[in-house]
């Protein structure tokens, strides 16, 4: 049976991941929260590597929700090709910047409920507006997250929503947003989907998937 770590051993894998990844921070680009909300919206299911080179010219274009709405949504889906799911997202996007304009002056909303009203965005997004737009502790799921912090035991969850509510539960409030970049940045670096680098992990000691890996 599938040992879970104590409390101890998930506050020291935070400490090592804080050692391992001091400069861990969001890897999209943006300059506001208007910048962050678009952006996010792009990366579901895409690199952020693609997202930024879309942006690097979208945003020197379109500054507000109201260039977004005369635009429109056929232009827009042009200017997002390479981002993939260009109709949804053009779609989600229009329609974001047309509630914006009419229920929050073309302001960002500053909490997860009232982000989430707005098409496209889920809690995954909302918790990544809210905390690094706004400094909001927050952690958003994302696929890297889910994984390496179900596979190492920081979470022991089967679904998204569960898996938030056991990484809150295992991680000191104030370091929520750093730890949801250093969960990331660890996901991508080293503990990768098919291949983990197991032999270059600086969480061997604690982590259950090595642990369950090595007694084979």
């Amino acid at each position: 049976m599938k040992k879970k770590l104590t409390k101890l051993e998930k506050l020291k894998i935070i400490d090592i991941l804080e050692e391992t990844y001091p400069d861990a921070r969001a890897e999209l680009d943006f300059t506001n929260p208007f910048e962050l909300l678009i952006a996010t919206i792009l990366s579901a299911q895409c690199t952020d590597v693609r997202v930024n080179k879309t942006t690097e010219i979208l945003f020197n274009e379109l500054k507000t929700p109201e260039d977004y709405v005369n635009l429109g949504k056929v232009e827009l889906e042009k200017k997002i090709k390479s981002c993939g799911l260009s109709n949804s997202k053009s779609n989600n996007i229009v329609e974001t910047c047309k509630l914006l304009i009419e229920k929050f002056n073309s302001n960002i909303p500053h909490t997860i409920e009232e982000l989430m009203t707005l098409p496209g965005v889920g809690k995954k997004t909302a918790n990544v507006v809210v905390s690094n737009a706004f400094g909001t502790p927050a952690i958003a799921v994302d696929t890297h997250v889910f994984r390496v912090s179900n596979r190492i035991g920081l979470a022991n969850s089967k679904t998204v929503e569960n898996t938030e509510k056991d990484l809150q539960k295992a991680i000191p409030e104030d370091k929520w947003t750093k730890a949801h970049h250093m969960i990331i940045f660890h996901g991508r670096r080293i503990c990768k989907a098919r291949n983990p680098m197991c032999e270059v992990c600086a969480l061997r000691d604690c982590c259950l998937y090595y642990r369950n890996e090595d007694k084979k």
